[in-house]
C-alpha cells in the first residue's frame, strides 16, 4: 500500500492474517462480568441496595399452566372478549363536580407551626365518650381464670416437689401387732465426727504463771534520779534561814 506519507519504523498497515476482537461492535461471548442487577448473580465487588420481596416465587416446571377445570368460564366468554350484545345498566346520577374553593387566610393557622419545626412536648386533649364504645362490653380482670402456680399441675412456672399425706391403714399396719415401734429417743445418734473428717476441738484451761520471786520490788516512783550525785557533778545549793521581826526585842544578858 504506496503512501505519500512519511513512515516511521518498520510497520506497516496491512490486511490481517485471521478475525480480530477489533473488527467487531461488541466484545461478544469473551466476557462473563456479573450483574448488577438483581440478587442471586450480583457482583459481589459492587454496592447493593436493599431488596424486599413480596413473597416467594415459585420455579414453574412447565410453561403452558392453565386453570384446569377448577374455574367455570362462561359460555360468552372468547379470546377476543365477551360475545353477545351490548348491555347497559341503570346507576344514579353522578354529582356535579363543583369548582375548587381557594381557603382564605382565616382558614391557616400559622402559631401551631412550631411543632413542624421545633421539638415540644406531647400533648393530650379531654374528649367525650362516643356511644359506640359503651355497646363494647370488655371483661375486667375478674373474667379470666390463670393457671394456678401451687401445687404439681402448673403450667407456666416450674412445679417442684410435692407430696401428700395418705390415712392411716388398719391391716398390716404396726399399731395391730404387741411390739411397738421404737420412737425416736430410743436410737443413738452417730457422732458425725466417726463417719465425717472431724472439726478442730480446742479446750479453755486455766492461765499458767511461771515461777518467780515473791519479793516486794520498788517501783519507777520510789527512785529519784535527780538526788544522784555520785556520778555526776552536783551544782551549788544556797539555804535560806529563818525570817525574824523587826519588832522582836534583842536578847539583853547582864554580864557581872
Amino acid at each position: 500500500m504506496p503512501s505519500s506519507e512519511t513512515w516511521v519504523g518498520i510497520w506497516r498497515p496491512h490486511r490481517p492474517r485471521g478475525p480480530i476482537a477489533a473488527l467487531y461492535n461488541s466484545p461478544g461471548p469473551k466476557y462473563a462480568l456479573p450483574g448488577l442487577m438483581g440478587f442471586s448473580k450480583h457482583d459481589p465487588t459492587k454496592y447493593k441496595a436493599p431488596m424486599f420481596s413480596m413473597g416467594m416465587r415459585h420455579n414453574q416446571s412447565r410453561a403452558d399452566w392453565s386453570p384446569g377445570p377448577k374455574y367455570l368460564v362462561h359460555s360468552n366468554i372468547t379470546r377476543n372478549g365477551h360475545d353477545g350484545a351490548p348491555a347497559f345498566s341503570l346507576y344514579s346520577r353522578q354529582k356535579e363536580p363543583r369548582s375548587f374553593q381557594t381557603p382564605g387566610p382565616g382558614k391557616y393557622s400559622p402559631e401551631r407551626a412550631d411543632r413542624l419545626s421545633f421539638h415540644s412536648a406531647p400533648a393530650f386533649s379531654l374528649s367525650g365518650r362516643h356511644r359506640e364504645g359503651s355497646n363494647s362490653q370488655t371483661p375486667g380482670p375478674a373474667s379470666y381464670s390463670l393457671p394456678p402456680v401451687l401445687g404439681p399441675k402448673t403450667v407456666v412456672t416450674p412445679a417442684a416437689l410435692a407430696y401428700s399425706f395418705s390415712g392411716r391403714a388398719k391391716s398390716g399396719s404396726l399399731h395391730e401387732g404387741l411390739n411397738k415401734s421404737p420412737s425416736l429417743a430410743a436410737y443413738k445418734v452417730v457422732d458425725p465426727s466417726v463417719y465425717r473428717q472431724k472439726a478442730p476441738q480446742y479446750s479453755l484451761t486455766g492461765r499458767n504463771f511461771p515461777p518467780a520471786d515473791t519479793t516486794q520490788k520498788p517501783g519507777p516512783g520510789a527512785h529519784s534520779p535527780e538526788k544522784v550525785t555520785l556520778t555526776k557533778p552536783k551544782a551549788p545549793s544556797f539555804t535560806f534561814g529563818l525570817r525574824h521581826s523587826k519588832y522582836m526585842s534583842p536578847l539583853i544578858v547582864d554580864e557581872c
